[in-house]
């Protein structure tokens, strides 16, 4: 969910007391970064101001970053991947998999390539458990 706010401000929602270059490093891992720089305003950039040309991939890489920048000890990620391209999947993994060190992080997926490097995964299908 984006708030009609800057796009920095909308990222400071995880972790009140950020840095900007905290802020720039956790874009990066979401691979949003290049895209909010190539935006007028950069991280001030108005939510609103971009209107229906933010994509679903776009949001959900915003989202994704207010993750890399929480530290909580447990993440419930459902479908994170859904709206973005292979290219992008596969950065944004990289990345969570290098941050789960001390963390337990659930991945409701559809998608084999999100659960590729997963602990143990559990198959949900007609009411069974495998």
């Amino acid at each position: 969910m984006l708030f009609h706010d800057t796009i920095e401000n909308n990222l400071r929602v995880a972790k009140q007391y950020v840095t900007i270059e905290e802020t720039q490093l956790a874009c990066k891992k979401a691979n949003i970064h290049e895209y909010i720089q190539s935006l007028p305003h950069g991280y001030k950039t108005s939510v609103e101001a971009l209107g229906s040309s933010l994509s679903g991939g776009e949001r959900q890489r915003m989202g994704l970053v207010r993750m890399f920048l929480h530290d909580a000890k447990l993440f419930l990620l459902d479908e994170p991947t859904s709206n973005l391209d292979s290219l992008n999947e596969g950065i944004i993994l990289k990345s969570i998999y290098e941050e789960r060190k001390d963390k337990t992080i659930i991945f409701v997926s559809h998608r084999d390539s999100t659960l590729a490097h997963c602990n143990r995964v559990i198959h949900m299908e007609s009411n069974r458990v495998s």
